[in-house]
């Protein structure tokens, strides 16, 4: 029997979360071939990879999609769409990190069904996805999240910086925002992301109610989801440890990329 040829994979991004999973697929990966990485200049990625077992390639972010079958990113807000429109226009499978972006062009799902393009979004620093979904195919009559945050993880959202809010001495917990999801993303488009991905998993953005909070009391990035369906009820609560580099990324982030990678080519899935 023929053995499948590995998937060429490229990261874009090398912060808090592409950096990470590039080095994990630089150390050999049954099933993948890492054939480049980009960062925001070519000297800092080459610098940043430069002790990996194996460093790979540098490139530009315009040359990574022709490149790869599957594409991992890892920017910020603003380079989203110089990498997801052309993996979608060229039919590659995008693992998608920055997915608040999505809400501004989702009719990119649209072109990527026409050109066989995939967009996953990993679960990032959340857990109960597949309960989620699996509810959403009956109806789901609420679902809300609440997230604490550390201060120092919200203080670069660009509504906090807009509104002039004042967080470096928070004394108890100050609630930035409580709305929908929609609207979180656009003022918090770097902190939102596991709200945005879980929202598409539900009812969607507009139908699903977000409170976000910077709180002096807390150390980790704490999630919790309350779901009522007709299915079933579902409450939980996610501690995440913040990464070093990025306050606002939790370390189980780029965790879930890898393990949402090795589920495109095990032979065993676990979960939908």
């Amino acid at each position: 029997m023929a053995v499948s040829p590995n998937k060429k994979v490229v990261v874009a991004g090398l912060g808090a979360v592409g950096l990470p999973v590039a080095e994990w697929l630089s150390e050999g990966v049954d099933g993948f071939d890492l054939v480049g990485v980009s960062g925001s200049t070519k000297e800092r990625a080459a610098d940043k990879v430069k002790d990996f077992k194996n460093p790979p390639p540098v490139y530009d972010l315009d040359e990574l999609v022709g490149l790869a079958d599957i594409i991992v990113e890892g920017l910020p807000p603003a380079k989203f769409f110089d990498l997801a429109i052309p993996a979608v226009e060229q039919g590659k499978i995008l693992v998608a990190v920055t997915v608040t972006r999505l809400l501004e062009q989702p009719e990119l799902v649209d072109r990527a069904r026409e050109t066989g393009a995939r967009i996953i979004v990993p679960t990032g620093a959340l857990a109960g996805f597949d309960a989620v979904n699996a509810a959403s195919k009956g109806t789901i009559n609420s679902l809300v999240m609440l997230t604490r945050k550390p201060p120092q993880g919200l203080v670069k959202a660009p509504f906090v910086v807009e509104q002039g809010i004042d967080l470096s001495n928070l004394s108890e917990p100050l609630c930035l925002y409580n709305g929908t999801v929609r609207d979180a993303a656009a003022k918090f488009p770097a902190n939102v992301n596991v709200a945005v991905a879980l929202s598409l998993a539900g009812p969607g953005p507009d139908n699903t109610s977000y409170e976000i909070w910077a709180d002096p009391a807390v150390e980790r990035n704490t999630h919790t989801v309350k779901l009522d369906s007709d299915s079933t009820t579902l409450e939980f609560t996610i501690a995440g440890v913040p990464t070093e580099e990025n306050p606002a990324t939790g370390k189980l982030t780029p965790l879930a990329v890898m393990a949402t990678l090795e589920g495109l080519v095990s032979p065993l899935k676990i979960g939908t």
